[in-house]
């Protein structure tokens, strides 16, 4: 499923532009690469966000309980796909 693009218009520093653009060349990117990058950049910064948000709100609490729930949930997780396999 193809989401709909949307269109940014950003402004950036002219170092920041070079260096990104010399990187996308470097790495045998066109104009194309350019909007990926970005995508994938700000998909990235959010993820990590959620992440230290989740670390921050777990530190206080016992390592051991907090691996067990999510191992636990792995496992669940794992059941699931598995049984699903098997159905179809």
């Amino acid at each position: 499923m193809q989401q709909e693009a949307v269109r940014w218009n950003i402004k950036v520093s002219k170092d920041t532009d070079v260096t990104l653009r010399t990187f996308l060349g470097s790495q045998g990117m066109k104009r194309a690469g350019f909007s990926k990058f970005i995508e994938e950049a700000v998909r990235w910064r959010v993820f990590h966000s959620a992440v230290q948000d989740i670390k921050a709100r777990n530190a206080n609490n016992d390592q051991d309980e907090l691996q067990r729930l999510v191992d636990d949930a792995v496992h669940e997780v794992r059941a699931k796909r598995r049984s699903k396999r098997k159905t179809q």
